[in-house]
């Protein structure tokens, strides 16, 4: 089997089993639903810039508790039984792309619930679904790299936390900037550098991983 049927093959297994076991995915829905109301009925009304803040805070939560489990419902019999009919770097790959895919959906879903809830104050849409899309790309790649890694040492949430800060923090800061542009409505080209920085980032992380992940399987 060649190096990108592996990856298909994984990919339908991991959306194969998450059909199988709606629970999680449903429950991450009502975490982005509850949340959003519950912060509607604590605010009621809130500026751009809380708004803004406010959604990006529930996405990071979101996409910790959506993605953090891509390791950890993995038994060891299970990842010694891929360790043989699979290479690392086709693991790891199918698992990014899933969780992009995974990311995507849900943050459609709750940029969508959060538009309805809470009056929508974007000034250019297109740019601001395109700050969505690097997000949860940039989400999914970060999380399942640390969460590949974790996975190791006992799955251990501490570990994840400290690995995925230095990371994360950065890529916020940018996230927030970028679709604080889209929301007052600037010209694009003054976005352009910070999307430049979010597609760096996505590709780096994506290289390191492919680069590390078969070391780290290999244990």
């Amino acid at each position: 089997m060649s190096f990108f049927q592996q990856v298909k093959t994984l990919i339908s297994k991991d959306v194969l089993l998450e059909w199988r076991s709606k629970h999680a995915i449903n429950s991450i829905l009502l975490y982005i639903v509850s949340t959003v109301f519950v912060c509607y009925q604590a605010f009621k009304s809130v500026d751009t810039l809380v708004w803004n803040a406010l959604f990006w805070i529930i996405l990071l939560f979101a996409s910790i508790n959506a993605i953090s489990r891509s390791f950890v419902q993995e038994s060891q019999y299970r990842q010694l039984y891929y360790y043989s009919i699979a290479s690392a770097k086709a693991i790891i790959l199918s698992k990014i792309i899933y969780n992009i895919l995974l990311m995507t959906f849900l943050s459609v879903i709750a940029y969508l619930v959060y538009s309805v809830i809470f009056k929508n104050p974007v000034g250019d849409p297109s740019l601001y679904f395109i700050a969505i899309l690097l997000g949860s790309i940039s989400f999914a790649t970060v999380f399942t790299m640390v969460s590949g890694i974790s996975s190791k040492t006992g799955n251990n949430s501490t570990i994840m936390a400290i690995l995925s800060f230095p990371v994360i923090i950065p890529l916020l800061i940018v996230l927030i900037k970028l679709s604080q542009n889209a929301l007052q409505g600037l010209e694009r080209s003054i976005s352009y550098g910070e999307i430049g920085v979010l597609l760096a980032i996505n590709v780096i992380t994506i290289t390191i991983s492919l680069l590390l992940f078969p070391y780290l399987w290999r244990d």
